[in-house]
């Protein structure tokens, strides 16, 4: 199954490697850059998948989000306690 992932980031840190975290997403499948921080990715992966492959290369406080509009799925870390709770309350299944 191949999937259309969206994919956004903020680092926080400074000294950040976005280099690191493009390369990543590059590997992902094939990609379009849409932002500084925010991609296209038609991959085999998850939202949930492409989201641990990408925990690995960020800080533990960055944030990552990833939206695979296949399959109407979103899958992120680090986000504040309210944005997750309207995120869940509101998402249209």
């Amino acid at each position: 199954d191949m999937h259309n992932l969206h994919i956004s980031y903020d680092l926080k840190q400074p000294g950040r490697d976005y280099e690191k975290v493009s390369k990543c997403i590059k590997l992902l499948g094939s990609w379009a850059k849409i932002h500084e921080s925010f991609w296209y990715v038609k991959s085999t992966l998850t939202a949930q998948q492409a989201l641990k492959k990408l925990e690995a290369m960020v800080d533990i406080n960055d944030v990552v989000y990833v939206v695979d509009s296949s399959s109407n799925e979103a899958a992120w870390n680090q986000l504040p306690s309210k944005v997750t709770e309207h995120i869940q309350t509101n998402w249209n299944r």
